[in-house]
């Protein structure tokens, strides 16, 4: 994996990278960052990303797999995507400050485009109501949810409680304390002290969570 700043944004994920275990190479052009960062990364390396000639002495194309975690100066960002989109990575990942930075970034080629703050913002809008104990959007209007189960469904079957013909949504997974998440079918019973994992759009799922 190429992992180009080491912003706080980079750094996340240069560090998660590596506890997973997978080979990174972290390119900065902070010389105090590629210090701080040269024991916790299989390589850190001092280089400017906007330079092609630097990403060819490096060897960034032999990369699969590719992070543009810069965001502070747009143009910055745009010319090192555009260098490794030139140098055929076939995976390309972007930091994107803006609607309109991310659009330039899919323009020239990037595969995905990613929006951390905003992201953030909108997770921590939904959660904010305490229904919800986690919130990931996949889509314009699909989430998955994890959340403690309503009254109304709680002690009996999912196929009995109506989850699907009542609330139009989908409950995947099922945690009883002390244990670890199950697959939920039809015959699935929710206890008040489990915890699921609902599926649907982002207004059944937030409707379901809040309902008594």
């Amino acid at each position: 994996m190429l992992v180009i700043g080491l912003g706080r944004f980079g750094a996340a994920t240069a560090g998660q990278l590596d506890r997973q275990d997978r080979e990174v190479l972290v390119i900065e052009i902070d010389q105090m960052l590629v210090q701080k960062w040269a024991d916790r990364v299989t390589h850190a390396v001092q280089a400017d990303a906007r330079s092609m000639e630097a990403l060819e002495q490096i060897g960034a194309s032999q990369f699969q797999v590719a992070v543009v975690a810069t965001g502070a100066s747009i143009e910055s960002s745009v010319l090192i995507a555009a260098n490794l989109v030139d140098l055929g990575i076939p995976q390309i990942w972007a930091k994107a400050i803006s609607s309109s930075h991310g659009k330039i970034l899919e323009r020239i080629g990037v595969h995905h485009v990613i929006y951390p703050e905003r992201e953030a913002g909108e997770r921590v809008a939904h959660l904010l109501s305490g229904a919800m104990l986690d919130f990931i959007q996949f889509d314009n209007n699909y989430v998955i949810a994890k959340m403690h189960p309503p009254r109304s469904v709680r002690g009996m079957k999912l196929s009995e409680s109506g989850v699907r013909t009542r609330y139009h949504v989908t409950v995947v997974g099922v945690k009883s304390p002390g244990e670890p998440f199950t697959h939920a079918t039809q015959d699935t019973v929710v206890s008040p002290h489990d915890t699921i994992i609902v599926s649907g759009t982002a207004e059944n799922v937030e409707r379901f969570a809040t309902i008594g």
